[in-house]
């Protein structure tokens, strides 16, 4: 039996990207300039949305709270990135490995319900307009961020709690910038079907009823519109949901295509290519992506920085 020979390492080594010394200080320095200005950047909309009361409307209450989620999403795990290529050992502890998976998957969990949550409100807004400000009040838009938020973390437990008691033996390298499903189930030497299966079946439930909520949403909001009198009123109802159609093609698009399959078949530098993408270029786009296309948070801006 494979087991037999099992053990629980007390660390991992995170691979990264094992290249030349200066590639490596060149991906530092970009990644580093992306880390910080994903940071600056959804700070900034943070401040900006609470300082406007013009903009404590639910689309922006429900913009500022995926900020918050991007400037805590990119800190899991770029800084222990960063870390890595100053230091000759890239060792993490097998707690801190949990810590930063369960962390890693709450919070991309959380974002994809997130952005259902966020096209509800512009079917509503839309479909619905009379309607909006009853049905879309405080009450119910703290309600509809705590359950994203909620379930995001409450869902992930049980994926992590499967992770954590699976046996790991012959090597300890983690063929990746940071603790993630698929590079751990590749260096365990249990039977790690029901981990697979659990992990599998959530990842389908947590990414594709959030997305079929989201096309629903935006099949109706097409309706709408197309039925609308004016080219005027249709170009304003779309303006209103391309920013977030944009952020949610891109996230879905890698999240699904890294999750929504088993993983021991994956390409390990596929992997690290396409988690560039959702953990540290997603995050750095997503607030020039709402910025540039919303008139009410560049005009903010504008009154911020002209006052300075």
């Amino acid at each position: 039996m494979k087991q037999k020979n099992s053990t629980k390492f007390q660390e991992f080594i995170l691979l990264g990207f094992p290249t030349v010394m200066e590639l490596q200080m060149l991906l530092f320095v970009l990644f580093l300039m992306a880390y910080m200005l994903t940071i600056l950047e959804n700070v900034l909309i943070i401040i900006v949305i609470k300082m406007n009361h013009q903009l404590h409307k639910p689309m922006y209450f429900f913009l500022s709270n995926l900020s918050l989620l991007e400037v805590w999403y990119i800190s899991v795990t770029v800084p222990k990135l960063l870390g890595n290529f100053l230091v000759e050992s890239k060792n993490i502890s097998f707690g801190g490995c949990m810590t930063q998976l369960y962390f890693f998957i709450s919070l991309i969990s959380t974002e994809c319900v997130l952005l259902a949550v966020m096209a509800y409100d512009r079917y509503v807004a839309i479909c619905s307009p009379l309607h909006y400000p009853v049905i879309m009040n405080h009450h119910l838009c703290m309600q509809l961020a705590t359950c994203s938020w909620l379930i995001g973390f409450l869902a992930s437990m049980l994926k992590v709690l499967f992770i954590s008691q699976l046996s790991f033996c012959g090597s300890n390298i983690i063929n990746h910038f940071f603790c993630d499903i698929g590079p751990l189930l590749n260096i365990s030497c249990a039977d790690v079907t029901t981990a697979e299966i659990v992990d599998f079946i959530l990842a389908l439930l947590i990414l594709l009823l959030p997305l079929s909520i989201t096309i629903i949403s935006y099949i109706c909001i097409i309706s709408t519109v197309v039925h609308t009198h004016t080219a005027q009123d249709r170009k304003k109802a779309f303006s209103t949901c391309v920013s977030h159609l944009t952020v949610v093609i891109i996230f879905f698009s890698a999240t699904l295509f890294m999750y929504a399959r088993p993983k021991r078949i994956h390409p390990s530098d596929l992997n690290k290519l396409v988690s560039i993408v959702y953990t540290i270029v997603t995050p750095m786009l997503n607030p020039f992506i709402y910025c540039l296309r919303n008139r009410e948070v560049k005009e903010t801006l504008k009154k911020i920085l002209s006052v300075r």
